[in-house]
């Protein structure tokens, strides 16, 4: 299975990247699943129906969010019919959406998508830990699901980490968003779990995390930051993990020698993570494992 998890979408320049690329990297690459982070997608801060559908329509399977999920207000009338838009799950009962969603593949193969936030410099929401917990119980990998993808939308690098070991061997992929910068840290865990601190955001290269620079000053400017304004910029991170094995049941050898947990495996190896000013520049070798 090729997953493409797209980081967080920044204003129009990210919207517009994911929009002119995605459909050619799908048949390029012969995607399976494309997962995007949108919670900064509506000029950087919260997502509308309009951008959702426009996500959609260009191919993205499944789209996340975060602290900015309500930033437009609409978003907490409209998400009761956007199936495929994914809230944190950690949010109080009663909030509006789900925070997970079992996702058919364009093969047929369910993929739970699971969005959580952390609470260290975060919103206090619930204990992520135990949410994510009851939800991989609830639909563990292999019986319930193919694969499982989580996205942990937080702030501290420690936090992201302990949820990709609390994670290992019970999900395929666990990567981080919500700083907008992507981390080095990509690799498989001991469980055959991969992992990532943060991917990075699909933006403007030039911009602090996606915002017009402000001018040098020890006292930021009133009022909210604004993206820039800049049409169609590559997003440098935007696809920091192209492809990630999906697992199923048993275990098998996979990257490194280190196990997966899966029959039907797909072993990553990522010659070279680079990208440019000018596209994707993103080179992979994928190899099908034995098993």
């Amino acid at each position: 299975m090729r997953i493409l998890f797209i980081g967080d979408i920044v204003g129009r320049s990210g919207r517009t990247i994911v929009t002119e690329r995605l459909p050619r990297l799908i048949r390029d690459w012969k995607l399976d699943l494309v997962i995007a982070n949108g919670e900064n997608s509506a000029g950087g801060f919260g997502i509308t129906e309009a951008i959702y559908r426009e996500l959609i329509e260009a191919g993205v399977d499944a789209i996340t969010l975060g602290n900015h999920a309500w930033d437009q207000k609409e978003a907490l009338v409209f998400i009761e019919r956007a199936p495929k838009l994914i809230r944190p799950l950690n949010y109080p009962a009663g909030t509006p959406g789900r925070g997970a969603a079992l996702i058919e593949t364009k093969t047929g193969a369910r993929t739970l998508v699971i969005n959580a936030m952390g609470r260290i410099y975060m919103d206090p929401l619930d204990d992520p830990f135990a949410a994510i917990d009851r939800e991989l119980i609830a639909c563990p990998l292999g019986s319930g699901a193919d694969a499982i993808v989580i996205d942990f939308h937080g702030e501290a690098t420690s936090e992201k980490q302990a949820m990709g070991f609390f994670c290992d061997g019970r999900a395929s992929l666990v990567v981080g968003t919500h700083t907008h910068v992507p981390t080095a840290d990509l690799h498989v865990l001991p469980g055959g779990t991969a992992f990532m601190s943060d991917v990075g955001m699909t933006g403007d290269f030039d911009s602090v995390i996606g915002m017009a620079a402000a001018p040098p000053s020890f006292t930021p400017p009133p009022g909210q930051p604004a993206p820039t304004s800049v049409d169609g910029t590559p997003a440098p991170t935007a696809v920091p993990v192209p492809l990630v094995p999906g697992f199923g049941g048993a275990v098998d050898r996979g990257l490194g020698g280190l196990p997966h947990a899966g029959r039907r495996l797909v072993d990553l190896f990522v010659d070279r993570v680079g990208v440019c000013r000018h596209g994707f520049s993103l080179r992979t070798c994928a190899r099908r494992g034995r098993g």
